[in-house]
């Protein structure tokens, strides 16, 4: 079943989602004063991604209440490397002052050694970043503008199952990029490349673990991006599958990762996976690049993070049309956290 969201708050007088659902828009209005939950269980974040075939870079500023997160990645493909810092403070509480919608708003972060700056202009958007001592002694900076391609959007209203525990998502594919990033003294230029933003706010239970991929890209003059993702929450009204095509946004059923498994049963993520779906609608095949790796654990907060980059190549089924592709860069991870 998908249910398609109807206008209104997102949360009722209880702190209760008030539909559950998928739109192709921030229909629903987040209002973190009406979360009723605890408050240290409250998670914002905006994160950005753009790459070509060769590089890429992540942008995220995180407030998960007990502490924020201003984190920057470079994936190198062509030297299948990656460096990603992470800037911590603690009990920001919402102190970060995430805005309450996508649309409109600035999201500012400034420390000690970083400053992060998303600006929202109506019709662009400005990316400003710096943080010292990036690499070594090399330090990275970004000025990006950003422009909306599609039509539609990736929305979903996910709730767990626990009280007051629920997730509000967006994710905008195809965002076009104009302009550069420098790490040390060399300059590379994101001109022509196409990203995404995640925008998730939200209350999470402890312990969860999902799986995600993503992609926008140009192909044969055609704009194609998707999102495909599952693992957590209580989706029995909407799954967050979604494939894009020329701006125009497509609703998807289920998906599976077939990700491959060593000898001892393990996830294998440098071995090519498969993307399938019951009906038929998505087939894909894999090709990893890079797996952004991260194990970390702290007291009782911990998080295994396998962020795969690489190439896709398959087919997917909307409306009666097949469309097809070959070799488009992209990513799809599986994360497991305690948080």
């Amino acid at each position: 079943m998908q249910h398609l969201l109807s206008p209104g708050p997102l949360l009722d007088g209880f702190g209760e989602l008030t539909e559950a659902g998928y739109a192709f828009q921030l229909v629903k209005k987040y209002d973190r004063k009406a979360i009723k939950g605890c408050k240290l269980r409250i998670k914002e974040w905006d994160y950005y991604y753009f790459g070509n075939a060769e590089y890429g870079i992540a942008l995220t500023i995180d407030d998960n209440s007990y502490m924020s997160l201003a984190s920057i990645s470079f994936l190198d493909f062509k030297n299948k490397t990656e460096t990603t810092k992470s800037m911590m403070g603690f009990m920001s509480k919402g102190k970060l002052n995430l805005p309450s919608t996508s649309k409109e708003g600035d999201l500012v972060y400034i420390g000690k050694k970083f400053s992060m700056k998303f600006l929202n202009l109506g019709e662009k958007r400005h990316l400003i970043c710096l943080m010292k001592e990036f690499r070594g002694q090399e330090d990275f900076s970004c000025d990006i503008l950003v422009s909306e391609n599609n039509k539609d959007t990736m929305v979903i209203a996910t709730p767990f199952r626990k009280k007051h525990h629920f997730y509000y998502n967006q994710k905008i594919n195809n965002l076009s990029a104009e302009g550069f990033f420098r790490l040390g003294d060399k300059e590379f230029s994101l001109d022509g490349t196409q990203g995404v933003l995640d925008w998730g706010r939200g209350v999470w239970t402890y312990k969860n673990t999902w799986r995600w991929s993503s992609l926008s890209a140009k192909y044969n003059d055609h704009l194609i991006g998707w999102n495909l993702g599952y693992g957590f929450g209580d989706t029995s009204a909407a799954s967050e599958n979604m494939f894009f095509y020329d701006g125009k946004g497509y609703k998807l059923n289920d998906v599976s990762f077939n990700i491959p498994v060593d000898s001892k049963g393990k996830d294998d993520f440098m071995k090519d996976w498969t993307f399938t779906s019951k009906d038929g609608s998505i087939y894909m095949t894999f090709h990893p690049l890079l797996d952004r790796h991260a194990d970390t654990e702290l007291l009782i907060i911990g998080s295994n993070q396998h962020q795969v980059f690489g190439l896709f190549s398959g087919k997917f089924r909307v409306e009666g049309q097949t469309i097809e592709f070959k070799d488009l860069m992209g990513f799809a991870e599986k994360v497991s956290n305690k948080w």
